[in-house]
């Protein structure tokens, strides 16, 4: 990798190292096998959303051409949001593509995605299913994306009832997740589901 590649992100590494939010716990980032082109993030879920008390990973890859091109970044730990992919973790985020800017940093990258979890831009959609039950059943996608901040991101709430449809398909021989992820498509109509599922 080249040099200056690698001391633009040892000195960003060292500013996130000393940031308030690192304090405060709410973005971190370390090393992946000692590489300084792969990373990992983490941030925690904003206050006020259904991702609040979550605390959410990311791979973060550096290309040999940083600053000047962004990092490639996807969130590792499953997520229920309108710009983020529900199957792979890839992120609709100007920054990581055509706005990108060689003065932004690594810390301003986890600061975009912490406040992209807190305003959502459903029209420009990473997934759309998700984007169609944030626009039309708002409720739901609250529901939803609470139910998976506590499944996959150590959130605070329970939700029996999702759990108890979860268990249901369980017990017809589907796997955990992929029963979640056929529940929150569906709006966590059983039948629907199952339809979906088994047709």
């Amino acid at each position: 990798m080249a040099n200056m590649a690698v001391s633009r992100i040892k000195r960003e590494f060292k500013e996130v190292m000393r940031s308030e939010e690192i304090v405060q716990c709410s973005i971190k980032i370390e090393l992946v096998n000692d590489s300084w082109t792969e990373l990992r993030g983490e941030i925690a879920g904003p206050p006020d959303t259904p991702y609040e008390g979550g605390k959410f990973v990311l791979e973060i890859k550096v290309p040999e051409t940083y600053p000047f091109n962004p990092p490639k970044v996807r969130f590792i730990t499953r997520i229920w949001h309108p710009n983020i992919s529900s199957v792979t973790g890839a992120i609709c985020l100007d920054i990581l593509k055509d706005n990108w800017a060689a003065a932004m940093t690594l810390r301003t990258v986890l600061l975009s995605l912490q406040a992209l979890l807190a305003a959502a831009e459903p029209d420009d959609p990473q997934d759309a299913v998700v984007a169609y039950q944030f626009k039309d059943k708002y409720d739901l996608f609250l529901l939803t994306a609470k139910h998976w901040t506590n499944a996959y991101a150590g959130g605070p709430h329970t939700f029996p009832d999702c759990d108890s449809k979860i268990q249901r398909l369980k017990d017809m021989g589907i796997d955990e997740h992929d029963a979640r992820a056929v529940l929150s498509k569906e709006n966590w109509n059983l039948e629907k589901a199952t339809e979906g599922l088994f047709s």
